[in-house]
Formats: C-alpha cells, sequence, structure tokens
C-alpha cells in the first residue's frame, strides 16, 4: 500500500473512532429529575424480584440521556390520558447481568453477559402503567414472570389485559422504543447499538 495510502487509511480510522466516542460519549442522567410524577418501583433494590434479594444499593432509573428525554415524552403522553408510568428497570451494571443469568440462563428472558443485555447499555426500560391514583393496570402477568404467558403473542390473556399491553407498546414504540417479544414490559431504545456495555455501579 502507498504510503499516502496509509496515511489516508489511518486518518479515516482515527475520525471513525473519534465519532464513536463522540457517539457513545452520552452520559446517564437520572429519569425521575426529568419526569419526577412518574412512579419508581425499581424491584431489583428491594426484594421482591425474582432474585428475592436487593442487588441494587439504590432505587434509581438511570438512562441515556435521549432514552430518559424519550420515556419523559412518552409517560406526558400517559398523563394526557389520565394515567401514570411505572417504572421497574433501567440502567443494569453487567456484574448484576451476571448474578441474573447465573439463576436464570435462558436467553428469552435474561441476556446472556457475554452478550451484555440493552439494560447494561442505559437503553432499555421495564414498565407498566397505573391510574392517576397509581394503581397498577391489569397486565398478562406480574413483572419478571418468565414463561408463555408473558409472550407478547401470548393468546391467554383477558380483552382488558391485552388492550393495556397494546396501549403501554403503542406509545413506547411512538416514542422510539421496541418491545421485546417475550417480556411486555420490556423496551429497548432503538439506538442502543450506540452505547457501550457498562458495569459501573448504582449510586
Amino acid at each position: 500500500m502507498p504510503p499516502a495510502t496509509r496515511l489516508l487509511t489511518a486518518s479515516l480510522v482515527a475520525a471513525v473512532s473519534c465519532l464513536a466516542a463522540a457517539e457513545t460519549a452520552e452520559p446517564l442522567v437520572d429519569f425521575a429529575k426529568l419526569h419526577p410524577r412518574a412512579i419508581l418501583d425499581i424491584r431489583y433494590a428491594t426484594k421482591n424480584n425474582f432474585t428475592h434479594e436487593a442487588v441494587y444499593p439504590t432505587a434509581r432509573c438511570l438512562l441515556r440521556e435521549s432514552a430518559a428525554r424519550a420515556l419523559a415524552a412518552a409517560a406526558s403522553d400517559f398523563e394526557a390520558m389520565g394515567l401514570r408510568l411505572v417504572v421497574f428497570d433501567c440502567y443494569r451494571p453487567l456484574s448484576v447481568q451476571k448474578k441474573f443469568w447465573a439463576l436464570l440462563p435462558d436467553d428469552r428472558y435474561v441476556a446472556n453477559p457475554a452478550k451484555g443485555s440493552k439494560h447494561n447499555r442505559g437503553a432499555a426500560v421495564d414498565v407498566t402503567l397505573a391510574d392517576a391514583q397509581g394503581r397498577e393496570l391489569p397486565m398478562p402477568t406480574a413483572y419478571d414472570d418468565s414463561s408463555p404467558r408473558s409472550h407478547r403473542d401470548w393468546k391467554g390473556s383477558s380483552p382488558v389485559e391485552r388492550k393495556d399491553m397494546e396501549l403501554l407498546e403503542a406509545v413506547m414504540v411512538r416514542h422510539g422504543f421496541t418491545g421485546l417479544p417475550t417480556e411486555w414490559w420490556h423496551f429497548d431504545a432503538n439506538d442502543w447499538k450506540r452505547y457501550p456495555v457498562m458495569d459501573a455501579p448504582l449510586r
């Protein structure tokens, strides 16, 4: 390869690397500060989850800034309908992902930590809906039900449960999220590939 071509190639690689670094530099922000009226029910900061122990030291919803702003916009849409967004989980450190995989090594419900979860990137949320008084709406299953009943295409839910699930999905999709087929509560930010897997502790 001629020296000039090598120099041009090196310059292009450096430019791409700088662009990638800029894209992944978006910080994690506290969703509650953007939308304080949403209900935070961060289950992994309690024993009310499938591990039966508190694996987070604090009940916070941290997300990449663009995802947090999109979620806040979705929450505002729900408020206009007389509903409130309930948040179960947001950013999750990779070390916690490894604990989950050790307990439930089934990639329908827990992402393999070798690849990392969208939660580990700060680009996924677990959510549901509540009425204006904070009472959760009927959904096909409870949160973290790792069974076919939690799949979006499960046919056994009641008409009311399906209507609530479809409303949740429709508004989240409108604001730039995609639902996970096997968990009605899980939504990925459409730009999740921009962000690296992280293991920074929740504080």
